[in-house]
């Protein structure tokens, strides 16, 4: 007999098999012996009280052969002499799992990609972290795997709507993920085991026939009577599909200039842009977990938090949470500086991070001083502005990608901090006034917002925590339209945006299901 039970624990008793099966037992009616075997179908922490809970929910087995979680894996089809091909422009995680679900449903993939594979990448990211020189084609957001690879590999998303969460998460276990992700309530791979993932999906697109191209930048698209017959790449060569997935990211502004020039239709999107914030670690821990040292409990992970307050009526709030993580230079062009966060899989640094982030308008963008645009509402208006904001941090903190930054309550009252607390941006920080690179609207709703962060999180709101500018690639300022029924432009035929540069996702999971979700729409209009 299998059944189901749920559990609630101390953080010790849940990480005890020995315990668990007595639990079990006594939950189900039935002696520890009776319980063969059992797994964790979900897992998630309750750190509201004092103490520290964990809740449970597992599968046992009783008086039956335990046979364990049966993977749920995708079965790919050969695809060598397909009758289709299918371009995808981009390798992040909407160009992979389209790629994926393409070959599954038997047509070809052909992958775009202007960056370098997932391991070259790394010799680029070495060199932009500690000589500040950066490669634009490679680097924290380009390449295989897209931004996410080298920036944390959260799979936690709120759009269960858009998809089938549990497939991609079971396609990254049969990738090599571990199979914790299946159940954890914030699931979460780390930077430093998501690229051996990447060069497997990688290996199954090639050995089912499909095929990716690295330093194969698109510069132009080939359309005859408003129907898209392939691209262009930065070497002239022309490439020609049955269908073209543009899966490119936010970050990826050639391609919103082009499309603009060429008079596709495309929009302004609001976005977010604000600040990373950093703290202690065992700080976070205190606050969170209600230590009374800092020392934190063995069996809980590092604590993490989700903060949003309305300021003026604007939104700010927390974004891209990293517990025991490293503020990384997330730039792709030079002399504009840009921050994200990341954790390797242990979450085992010092360091907290999270974005701290304003919501942005067209509206905003009125009246702002020196920044010059032509036309408020024009769809590349808000790209501009991120654009402008990112110059601006990197003119302030002195070139090489040295970040500026403040204290926390300096930050709030106005003052550049004679002391910065230590911080693990590796190209450096600079402690000048933020006042000097955010917009007015942004600075001011942070400062607020901060003060309120820190009546929710006593202790929250100190100058052991550091500010630096800029987070600003939260999301894509512009949206690339597309027909709610076919998913196809709704000027432009046999052009698919797709994922989070085409403004339909917001992570990696969104992004991957995006991905599939239009690899199947081809199939249906190619009627596979």
């Amino acid at each position: 007999m299998q059944q189901n039970v749920s559990l609630r624990l101390l953080p010790s008793e849940a990480e005890d098999n020995n315990a668990l099966k007595q639990y079990i037992a006594r939950s189900a009616g039935k002696n520890a012996t009776d319980i063969t075997g059992f797994y964790i179908l979900k897992k998630s922490i309750d750190a509201r009280g004092k103490q520290p809970w964990i809740n449970l929910s597992l599968k046992a087995f009783i008086n039956e052969p335990f046979t364990g979680r049966i993977p749920e894996d995708i079965l790919f089809k050969d695809v060598h002499h397909s009758k289709y091909t299918v371009l995808i422009v981009g390798a992040g995680p909407a160009g992979l799992f389209a790629a994926l679900k393409l070959i599954e449903l038997g047509i070809k993939p052909v992958i775009l990609e202007r960056g370098k594979d997932v391991r070259a990448r790394r010799r680029d990211l070495a060199l932009l972290n500690k000589e500040g020189i950066i490669n634009t084609e490679s680097n924290y957001c380009f390449g295989e795997g897209g931004a996410g690879t080298y920036s944390d590999g959260k799979l936690y998303t709120r759009s269960t709507k858009r998809g089938d969460v549990n497939r991609i998460l079971n396609a990254f276990v049969q990738f090599g993920a571990d199979e914790r992700i299946l159940y954890e309530s914030h699931p979460h791979i780390g930077t430093n085991k998501l690229p051996n993932i990447i060069s497997a999906i990688r290996e199954q697109v090639i050995a089912c026939g499909g095929e990716i191209l690295f330093e194969k930048k698109v510069t132009g698209f080939i359309v005859e009577n408003n129907i898209l017959k392939g691209v262009k790449t930065f070497d002239e060569t022309k490439i020609f599909a049955d269908s073209v997935i543009l899966a490119t990211g936010h970050s990826a502004r050639d391609i919103f200039e082009l499309l603009y020039r060429e008079n596709i239709l495309i929009e302004a999107k609001p976005f977010a842009l604000g600040v990373r914030i950093e703290h202690p670690q065992a700080l976070i821990d205190d606050i969170q977990y209600h230590c009374n040292t800092a020392a934190r409990n063995e069996h809980l992970p590092p604590a993490s938090y989700s903060l949003v307050e309305q300021v003026d009526n604007k939104g700010v709030f927390s974004f891209c949470m990293c517990p025991g993580g490293i503020i990384a230079p997330a730039a792709t062009n030079e002399e504009e500086l840009v921050v994200n966060g990341w954790s390797p899989s242990k979450r085992n640094n010092p360091y907290a991070n999270s974005g701290m982030v304003v919501t942005v308008e067209n509206r905003d963008l009125i009246g702002l001083k020196d920044f010059a645009v032509d036309n408020i509402e024009s769809p590349l208006a808000l790209m501009h502005f991120q654009s402008w904001v990112e110059k601006k941090a990197f003119a302030a903190g002195g070139g090489k990608f040295v970040a500026p930054a403040q204290g926390m309550t300096d930050f709030c009252n106005n003052k550049v901090s004679a002391k910065l607390p230590g911080c693990s941006y590796t190209p450096g920080v600079y402690s000048t006034s933020l006042q000097n690179v955010l917009p007015p609207f942004i600075y001011t709703a942070l400062q607020q917002g901060f003060k309120a962060f820190g009546k929710k999180m006593r202790g929250y709101y100190t100058n052991e925590a550091i500010v630096v500018a800029t987070e600003s690639r939260t999301s894509s300022p512009v949206r690339i339209p597309r027909d709610s029924d076919t998913l196809q432009h709704p000027q432009i035929s046999n052009l698919y945006p797709c994922g989070e540069g085409a403004g339909y996702a917001g992570g990696i999971v969104s992004a991957a299901m995006d991905g599939e979700r239009v690899a199947e729409m081809i199939a249906v209009n190619l009627r596979c």
